[in-house]
């Protein structure tokens, strides 16, 4: 397995220069206030398509050659990564079609459709997305655009973690930690290997749903333990059930600790985001601000400074009701 570096970070960054939206750290004296830490937050619920997710899928698309893109792609999502490849394959002049599940987010689902995709969706609970993808591109001859097992997947969704370094280098400070979100892990691995390399002194962390905590109990056991159980959470962009092979090849070596919380914490979060920072959130890409405010972080008094990913901003408007409603 060939796993990506820094380098391929850098490559990813020059390769998404102008095309990606600028998402500058953001902070609130009320959450400061909250967790009795120094917190800062990465908006990626503002980039491109509302999540990171097009950073890593522009990053893949763009490497493919002529003959590759005449082919067109084939990728599997409940929504963010989607949107991420219908957005990079319209730009990009390539034919995509997205396996979607069927209670996917309506407002994931329209986006990929405003992009010109087509979807073709199944049941979560009876049908394997990988072998509808598989079927479609043994039938189709369409590329595979996995969200997390890829090195330029991980690489573009290392400029996350690039920008956050080069930011906090600018304002003349290091964060002591950094805490993302954790669905297949591509997201922490890309991070990782930007901030292993421009600020190793800052410790990485994950979050993720109580009922899919496989990266907390992977990464505390040395190996990838996948999940026997798959229930409903909110948090549809994190409930992947087992690691990606590639990103905790990586993680297993950078992260910390992995959190879990549970829905309504994502909800609250969510609520608190909105009102003092002005931003909408999704419950999965709130997880890492949950576990902020539920006072994870508390009893890690060498940890006073604290990067939040905010990964996307996708979320339909009965559940973005629901948060609003935690501060009646």
């Amino acid at each position: 397995m060939s796993l990506p570096s820094f380098t391929d970070v850098t490559k990813a960054a020059k390769r998404l220069k102008g095309r990606t939206y600028p998402t500058p750290l953001l902070r609130s004296t009320v959450i400061d206030d909250l967790s009795q830490k120094t917190v800062w937050f990465k908006p990626e619920c503002n980039q491109k398509v509302g999540a990171f997710k097009y950073r890593g899928a522009y990053n893949r698309l763009s490497t493919m050659t002529q003959e590759e893109r005449q082919k067109g792609v084939v990728a599997f999502s409940s929504g963010n990564h989607a949107q991420g490849v219908s957005r990079s394959a319209k730009e990009l002049g390539i034919s995509a079609v997205i396996v979607m599940p069927s209670d996917a987010p309506k407002i994931k689902m329209q986006g990929v459709i405003n992009d010109g995709a087509k979807i073709v969706l199944y049941d979560r609970q009876t049908e394997s997305r990988e072998e509808i993808s598989k079927d479609i591109s043994e039938r189709e001859g369409r590329i595979i655009v996995p969200s997390y097992d890829d090195l330029h997947i991980i690489a573009g969704q290392g400029t996350t973690g690039l920008e956050i370094a080069e930011e906090a280098k600018a304002k003349g400070f290091q964060f002591d930690a950094l805490i993302t979100p954790m669905g297949g892990g591509g997201l922490c691995a890309g991070i990782s290997l930007a901030m292993n390399e421009l600020s190793p002194k800052t410790q990485i962390y994950g979050a993720e749903p109580e009922f899919y905590n496989d990266h907390q109990q992977s990464i505390r056991a040395g190996r990838r333990i996948g999940l026997d159980a798959t229930p409903d959470t909110l948090c549809d962009a994190v409930m992947t059930p087992i690691p990606g092979a590639m990103p905790f090849a990586i993680n297993q070596h950078s992260v910390s600790d992995v959190f879990a919380v549970s829905d309504r914490d994502c909800l609250m979060a969510m609520a608190i985001a909105k009102k003092e920072l002005g931003i909408q959130v999704e419950p999965g890409g709130a997880v890492g601000l949950a576990s902020v405010l539920t006072g994870k972080f508390a009893p890690l008094t060498d940890i006073q400074s604290i990067c939040v990913v905010l990964s996307g901003g996708n979320v339909d408007p009965a559940i973005a009701d629901r948060a609003d409603q935690m501060l009646d």
